[in-house]
């Protein structure tokens, strides 16, 4: 493969897709809008909890996990809908038609999601501070680890996304909102693992973001930097990883051999 064609390759469609990103005002701020409503809903509510369950505010534990979670759905959804900006307006078969390869197609999504991840949280996690007095900047080194858990999460599930859109066309786009809401009861994002009954227990040791938010209760609550839960989360991500990219590798070629690439659109 010949490096510095597939990297102008990625950086063109990543431009492309910031180019449209620039284009849109009322997308950009939608990004930022989301999250930032999130953490003020959920603020209010942590605030109002807080005499009657210390345990569930201490150190803004709750905000924190908010944003945290929001990541993954903001990389998870930042990834999927720009593919499905290619199926919408019918553009895929004109990429594939370049020497674009899938890698460096995937590579493109992932960049244009963690800018658009970024460009969410952030404002949402500056504002937490004068809001609330809450600064998740504080957990430090730790944040980035669960971050960047959570955002390979989201495009571990977006890879079996889009996997399934070139396959079986835009009649599946409901799997985009569907999928990040399937895992969050094993995630067990607002509560610690103990309290799911033990079959919901047996199912949420194979979700990576279970170890995610138990590591960060640990640290949050008992001051613990649990590092071997995020190693494991991290190789959780790592093999759905590489398998949704597999599914997506299948899908692809199915698609192009059946000539459905072409078709492709609403």
């Amino acid at each position: 493969m010949n490096l510095p064609a597939s990297i102008g390759r990625i950086s063109a469609l990543l431009l492309r897709y910031v180019y449209l990103l620039r284009s849109s005002w009322p997308r950009i701020i939608e990004i930022a809008y989301w999250p930032t409503m999130q953490m003020i809903i959920w603020g209010f509510v942590s605030q109002y909890f807080s005499a009657s369950s210390p345990e569930l505010t201490t150190g803004g534990i709750l905000i924190s996990v908010v944003l945290v979670w929001d990541s993954l759905f903001r990389s998870h959804i930042s990834y999927t809908l720009s593919f499905l900006e290619e199926l919408w307006s019918r553009n895929l078969g004109n990429l594939f038609v370049s020497p674009l390869r899938p890698i460096e197609l995937i590579v493109s999504l992932a960049s244009i999601s963690m800018m658009r991840t970024l460009i969410g949280m952030i404002p949402a996690a500056l504002l937490a501070i004068p809001f609330f007095g809450v600064s998740v900047f504080e957990i430090g080194f730790p944040l980035l680890a669960f971050f960047l858990n959570l955002v390979f999460t989201g495009w571990a599930i977006s890879q079996f996304v889009t996997g399934i859109l070139i396959r079986y066309g835009l009649g599946a786009e409901s799997l985009t909102w569907v999928l990040p809401f399937l895992i969050a009861p094993f995630s067990c994002i607002y509560y610690p693992l103990d309290t799911l009954p033990e079959w919901m227990r047996s199912v949420a040791e194979f979700i990576p973001t279970s170890y995610v938010f138990e590591g960060m209760r640990a640290l949050l609550l008992d001051g613990v930097w649990r590092a071997d839960l995020l190693y494991t989360a991290f190789f959780l991500n790592l093999f759905y990883f590489v398998v949704g990219v597999g599914v997506f590798f299948w899908a692809f070629n199915s698609a192009r051999n059946q000539g459905i690439l072409l078709q492709s659109g609403e």
